[in-house]
């Protein structure tokens, strides 16, 4: 049996990573961006729905306030090299739009890239960053997420700063989103350049694709703090090919890794069910902690397919996630408060589950639970 225990202390955490001193993202982004679910197929009439839906559904009231254009919004330059969007889709212009979304009380997202062209082929920043900042701050644009497409083969180190200077240089704050995909370890160099950082490539609505891109960015945890975040890319929940159980191990873990929430599917037309699980604020609770320490795996059974994972709240509590990721139907997961979590033995808690909301009785020394296949149980560990 492969037993994996990492030693790590997780309350003995001395302090956060500091970010990006631009006085963004002390907590993880949350919002809505139109990729996951619309691609380039965006326009005007979708962006104003989903501002109207975001205040109506209580999602923004959950705290999604970021609504954010991905790709494909764009469409030529002026000859004085202004980007202008497509008049097709976005007949009225960006600043309109801004000021509908602002109207409702959200923040208002743009995409570009650190390239000549973006992903779709539209015009991309390279070159035009400082230009592209002022036009932006003009808008009223509150996030810019920039991408790694088509660039001039200088590595994403040398050109996400040119961007972080021309933004900051607007006076105007503007969340920066870097998407490199993970390109050249920005974990270990982008915190002082951008608020969050992707550390993967694009996620997909799947259990394979989703775990792997928790697998690929826990490892980074230490490099996450206040204003500077991990990301490993935008949620699916909603978008219909996992379980339900799927989504919320995909929340509960992203929501613990202090990962953006950027809901990805057409919130016009989500289930009840989806904003149940976007809307659990006990779990958001973990996400926007103040401590802002990225939770990460503590132990792994590689034999049986099972995790715990965790992270310290503020609260001196412990968020913790014991994880059925293999093909059992059933497995009894444990997490040990000394050996896992670095606490004395003898310490009592009482487990706090974040999906039923309900207290449990009081533990000494460890916490066992029953977990279903592809299923998760997270709780508040609170110390007695």
């Amino acid at each position: 049996m492969a037993l994996l225990a990492l030693c790590t202390a997780l309350s003995l955490v001395v302090g956060p990573t500091l970010g990006l001193n631009n006085g963004l993202g002390l907590t993880p982004q949350m919002g809505w961006n139109s990729w996951n679910h619309f691609h380039c197929n965006i326009n005007e009439e979708l962006i104003k729905q989903t501002a109207d839906t975001l205040v109506s559904s209580g999602l923004k009231d959950a705290g999604y306030v970021y609504l954010n254009l991905d790709d494909c919004w764009a469409s030529t330059r002026t000859s004085q090299g202004v980007v202008q969007p497509d008049p097709k889709d976005f007949p009225n212009g960006m600043k309109a739009l801004g000021d509908y979304v602002h109207s409702k009380g959200l923040k208002f997202g743009v995409y570009s890239d650190a390239g000549l062209k973006t992903c779709a082929g539209r015009p991309g920043s390279l070159g035009y960053e400082e230009i592209d900042a002022k036009t932006y701050a003009e808008w009223g644009v509150d996030y810019l997420k920039y991408d790694n497409c088509n660039s001039n083969g200088s590595k994403p180190e040398t050109r996400y700063p040119i961007m972080r200077d021309a933004l900051n240089k607007t006076e105007r704050p503007i969340f920066f989103s870097m998407c490199e995909w993970g390109v050249d370890n920005p974990a270990s160099w982008a915190p002082q350049v951008g608020n969050s950082w992707r550390t993967t490539g694009d996620i997909g609505d799947s259990w394979k694709s989703m775990m792997g891109n928790a697998d690929k960015t826990e490892p980074l945890w230490k490099s996450a703090g206040p204003g500077a975040w991990n990301d490993p890319d935008m949620l699916e929940v909603g978008n219909g090919h996992m379980t339900t159980d799927e989504y919320i191990v995909h929340f509960s873990l992203w929501a613990l890794m202090k990962a953006p929430l950027l809901v990805g599917c057409d919130v016009t037309k989500m289930t009840n069910e989806t904003l149940m699980i976007l809307t659990n604020k006990e779990v958001i609770n973990v996400s926007q902690d103040a401590l802002g320490v990225q939770g990460h795996r503590v132990f792994q059974d590689s034999s049986k397919g099972v995790d715990v994972w965790a992270g310290p709240l503020a609260d001196k509590s412990m968020a913790v996630i014991l994880l059925n990721r293999g093909d059992s139907d059933e497995e009894q997961i444990t997490v040990d408060f000394h050996e896992h979590l670095g606490w004395l033995a003898g310490t009592k808690a009482m487990p706090r589950d974040l999906w039923k909301h309900e207290n449990m009785p009081v533990a000494t020394d460890k916490f066992s639970a029953s977990v279903g296949k592809h299923s998760a149980v997270m709780v508040k560990l609170i110390p007695q």
